[in-house]
């Protein structure tokens, strides 16, 4: 009989735990000399880890560049809703600042990095701003004097610009473009199908990365890990009851509880896959029978699915203050402006398939010149917050739609009054969707 094979996302946590198995005897068992230092640490770990994380760098510039235009170009199909697409496009920036201010405000409080002292593990190699730099002097800074070299360079924030920029102008464009735009999404394509085939080596680079720290700190790592899942999981409670919740309200004057209950289903689907995109006809089937009009849902949902990634934003935003706190690199004011406005355009870029927000939070790290090593203790448990992140991700889409559809004139208050109403996800739109 055939034995099932572990899935990618068991091989991680088997690697996580493992390489934490593996590290915390070393640092117990085993006397400083040349095996240990020299040939665990500083070799064996040292080249899969670093291997791997070099891997994940290779892709970032290539690939957040690819995603923003082909999502920019999406977005530039908003002029043929006109107010419609305005009023969703402001909704889900707006949320996603939300998401990543409360995140950054959230980790500020718990201090999840505190105790997971690595500064002796991995040097972070940081820039010195030039003193007397302004607020316009850091807006000015966003916009490449050459794209070629900022690409080159790994300037994010300019490279989302440059690629948000061509992204709209491709859209604008249209058929008179084809072959521009036909090898922009080849090309995105082709850069997703090189992550997914990184993103294998997974397990062994969490190992490595693992073991390496844990055979320095010990146990001492335990404590912060917790605190950065409980954190993570704080603000997407927040960002679900408090302002999905408070949006749906102020602007609709219906039960947010009640939304949550009668989408609570679709929430679950978003869980299990950790796909926004695999989301897309089951959010848009749920929402037509809790009253939103599909001539709404069918634009505003794959958008969201493309662009609106509150739950990543939140996990980013907590990530960057973790690692911060664990290598001792402070951060100030404009390094968290810069964070909340390099995660929110980077949610454009952020495709709607599980794990690839840890690849664009190796550009959010850069932004800020933290090292991206911090994004291997993060990986190995970042498999259930990417379901729990994911099923807010489509909850806020959902919700924003909702939102448009009641002032457009286009939701049936009586139909989402329904108590005996259901989402109902046995439905022949679901037989068809690919995970």
């Amino acid at each position: 009989m055939k034995k099932n094979k572990l899935s990618l996302t068991s091989q991680i946590f088997l690697g996580l735990f493992l390489g934490a198995v593996l590290g915390i005897s070393l640092h117990y068992l085993v006397p400083a000399g040349p095996l240990k230092d020299d040939i665990l640490v500083g070799g064996v770990f040292n080249l899969f880890g670093t291997g791997f994380m070099r891997l994940m760098q290779m892709l970032v510039v290539p690939l957040v560049f690819f995603s923003i235009v082909t999502g920019a170009m999406s977005i530039g199909d908003t002029k043929k809703l006109g107010k419609v697409g305005i009023k969703t496009l402001a909704f889900y920036i707006t949320t996603t600042a939300l998401a990543i201010s409360i995140a950054l405000s959230l980790a500020q409080i718990t201090r999840p990095g505190l105790g997971l002292d690595l500064t002796q593990v991995q040097k972070a190699e940081t820039q010195v701003k030039e003193a007397g730099a302004t607020g316009l002097d850091m807006v000015l800074d966003i916009i490449p004097k050459n794209p070629a070299e900022s690409l080159a360079t790994g300037n994010m924030l300019q490279i989302i610009f440059f690629a948000l920029f061509l992204g709209i102008i491709l859209a604008s464009l249209g058929n008179h473009v084809p072959i521009i735009t036909r090898f922009m999404n080849e090309a995105n394509d082709v850069m997703m199908t090189m992550t997914f085939a990184v993103m294998k080596a997974a397990p062994v680079g969490v190992f490595a990365l693992i073991a390496k720290t844990f055979t320095d700190i010990g146990f001492d790592g335990f404590l912060p890990m917790i605190k950065y899942m409980l954190t993570v999981s704080g603000g997407l409670v927040i960002q679900l009851f408090i302002v999905y919740g408070g949006l749906l309200f102020l602007f609709t004057k219906t039960n947010p509880l009640h939304f949550m209950k009668r989408f609570s289903p679709v929430m679950g689907f978003a869980f299990s896959t950790a796909s926004s995109g695999a989301t897309i006809p089951v959010s848009i089937q749920a929402l037509d029978d809790m009253g939103v009009s599909k001539k709404i849902s069918s634009f505003t949902i794959p958008l969201g699915a493309t662009i609106n990634m509150d739950g990543t934003a939140i996990m980013q935003g907590v990530a960057v203050v973790f690692v911060a706190q664990a290598f001792g690199i402070h951060l100030t004011m404009s390094d968290f402006l810069t964070v909340i406005g390099t995660a929110t355009m980077a949610s454009i870029g952020t495709a709607a398939v599980p794990g690839v927000g840890l690849i664009t939070l190796a550009m959010v790290f850069n932004s800020v010149n933290l090292p991206v090593e911090g994004i291997g203790l993060i990986m190995g448990i970042d498999r259930v917050l990417d379901m729990a992140r994911t099923a807010v991700n489509c909850t806020g889409d959902a919700v924003v739609t909702t939102i448009v559809s009641h002032q457009e004139g286009l939701f049936d208050k009586d139909r989402f009054k329904d108590l005996d109403g259901r989402v109902d996800l046995s439905s022949d739109d679901l037989e068809d969707i690919e995970i």
